[in-house]
Formats: structure tokens, sequence, C-alpha cells
């Protein structure tokens, strides 16, 4: 299995000509030629272009599920695009893009989730649109005007809220863990924020499954591994599989130290670490 490359891309374009879309629909028409993004150079003239968006999301949800469904099948588990479960928050207007479940329906109980992927990726380079037979790359994402997926504000903020909400859900949300998936490196401004929603539990990770991005310096993974680079299949493989194996707990409170250190005493009154920490998650969670 290949991670993201230029090849995906063009594949995209292509399919997306074979079906109902033009040329029109998929690229932005400038002095007479069609480009992916508006060139560095170039005058945008006020173009927008929105109508590639949902194309290309529903191609790279199916893409990364086809991606992960050989690594869900070993773990004994369903990959499935468009998870519904109201407990968590997911409803039909806001779907899981991606989950590993116990059971092949796409309504699901909290409990039958292991794991949760949020796709936030795009088309990352630019191309140029010859003819159908010949879409030609042009430059990496540091030639054109675009900022796509993980380089996008928006992009992060909506999938950090939406991991947000699954999380403040009720208990099955607090034990499912949450990748958020994109294919380009993230920016500068996100590198300590990636960090500290890993360490505080709120996600496991921003990850990117394009490994070459760029032939120039990218960020490559942050200092906690709040985001990082996935390099090859067998990484992707042995991260997902330590998600799986992990039993994780998400907590966050906001209490005064007489009260904590009270849980804590109460909690080390159980037996073993395993039961302490129970206890002191149940005094958290019905505070």
């Amino acid at each position: 299995m290949n991670l993201w490359t230029i090849q995906n891309e063009i594949d995209f374009f292509r399919k997306s000509l074979d079906g109902f879309s033009s040329k029109e629909d998929i690229f932005y028409k400038l002095d007479s030629k069609y480009y992916a993004y508006i060139p560095k150079g170039m005058n945008a003239k006020g173009a927008t272009l929105q109508s590639r968006n949902s194309l290309i999301g529903r191609f790279t949800e199916k893409w990364a599920k086809d991606l992960f469904e050989p690594i869900a099948k070993k773990a004994g588990l369903f990959a499935l695009n468009g998870v519904v479960c109201d407990s968590l928050g997911l409803s039909n207007k806001s779907r899981a893009d991606l989950a590993f479940c116990t059971t092949n329906e796409l309504t699901q109980k909290a409990e039958n989730i292991k794991l949760l992927f949020e796709i936030k990726m795009s088309i990352v380079s630019n191309y140029e649109y010859v003819s159908k037979e010949e879409i030609k790359y042009i430059g990496d994402y540091k030639s054109h005007h675009g900022k796509p997926s993980l380089l996008r504000s928006d992009s992060m903020l909506k999938a950090i809220g939406k991991s947000i909400n699954i999380r403040v859900s009720g208990s099955e949300g607090i034990k499912i863990p949450i990748i958020i998936l994109g294919n380009s490196p993230i920016t500068e401004n996100y590198t300590h924020k990636a960090d500290v929603l890993k360490n505080s539990g709120i996600i496991q990770g921003f990850w990117s499954i394009n490994p070459k991005p760029t032939e120039s310096d990218f960020i490559k993974k942050t200092d906690k591994l709040g985001f990082q680079t996935i390099s090859d299949y067998s990484s992707l493989t042995r991260l997902t599989n330590e998600l799986l194996d992990l039993k994780l707990n998400f907590f966050s409170s906001m209490i005064s130290k007489p009260e904590l250190g009270k849980f804590i005493r109460i909690a080390n009154q159980e037996k073993s670490d395993e039961e302490k920490a129970e206890k002191f998650l149940k005094l958290l969670r019905d505070k």
C-alpha cells in the first residue's frame, strides 16, 4: 500500500473528469489556461472555486478507507466512512469521516467504535490541465496561492472543534482515540498547539500521510509528536495498532487543590493501579 503521492492527485482529476465534472468545476481558468491553484505571480482576479471541495472530500475519504482497511481487518474491525453515533455527537450532518468499528454498520453504538479519523485532505500541489490524458504537475504547495489540507486554519479549527464535541459528549467519548488525518504539513503557528492538544488528550495527533509534499524544507514533526509526517505504510500500521492497543481515558477538569487532593486520597484506597484510575476518573465525572 502506498501513501499519498502526486499520482493520487492526478487520479482525482481524471476520475472527476470521467464523471460529471467539467474542467471548469475543478480547475481555475486564467489566461486561457486551467490550473489546480492560482500560481504565485499571477493575479487571481477574485476567482474562487468551491465546486471541487465536496468532490475531493468524497475522494479522499474513500481513499483513506481503502488505505486503512487492511489494518482494521487484521485487528478484527471494519473501516467505515460516514458513521453516525448520536451519543458522540456524530449526527447525519456531522458524520465520522472514517471509523474503526466492531460491526459493519453506519449507525453505531459508541462502545463499538474503537478509533476515529477526521479527514482534512485536499489537492496539495499545483497542476495544469492540458487534456484529460495530460494533467501536468507544475509545482508543490509553495508554488501557488492555495492553502491545502492542514495548512488551512479553518480546517484545523473545524477538526479540533469536532474532536472536542466528541470528547465532552459522554462517558464513551473519553475512550476513543481521535486522529486528524491530512496530506500536508502544518504551519509554524500550529506546532505548539498540536502538541498541547495531544498532551491534553483531546486528540491523539495530527498525521500527514504525504511523505514528500515538497523537495524543500517543511515541518515533518513537532517536538512532542502532536503532528507527524508518516513516512511509509509500515509506520502507519504500527502507529495505528498502538492506538488500538492502548486503553485511553480523556479527563479534564478545573477544581480546587483541596478537592483534587480529596479525590486522590479516596482513589488511593482502591487495590490496583487500574482500580485507582477508574475511581479517580469517576470522581471527576461525578463532580
